[in-house]
């Protein structure tokens, strides 16, 4: 019982980090790319495969972090 709410935790973390970085950089992603490109789907791939990138490493820096400060033990 205690690993799901380890992982219940670490997905909401991911969840929360993906939405932030979307919130913070969707704005000036569109507008760098300019509205022409930001609709071609491969602009909108790597954009979103950055921000899950960023998200994992995150979630798992959080993790530890988490984890040293003995707040979750898994």
């Amino acid at each position: 019982m205690e690993k799901i709410w380890v992982l219940l935790i670490a997905l909401l973390i991911f969840l929360i980090s993906v939405f932030l970085f979307w919130k913070l950089t969707s704005g000036y992603a569109k507008k760098g790319y300019g509205p022409k490109m930001w609709k071609h789907w491969p602009t909108r791939l790597a954009y979103w495969q950055a921000a899950i990138l960023y998200s994992i490493g995150l979630t798992t820096l959080l993790m530890f972090l988490l984890k040293w400060a003995n707040v979750l033990t898994f």
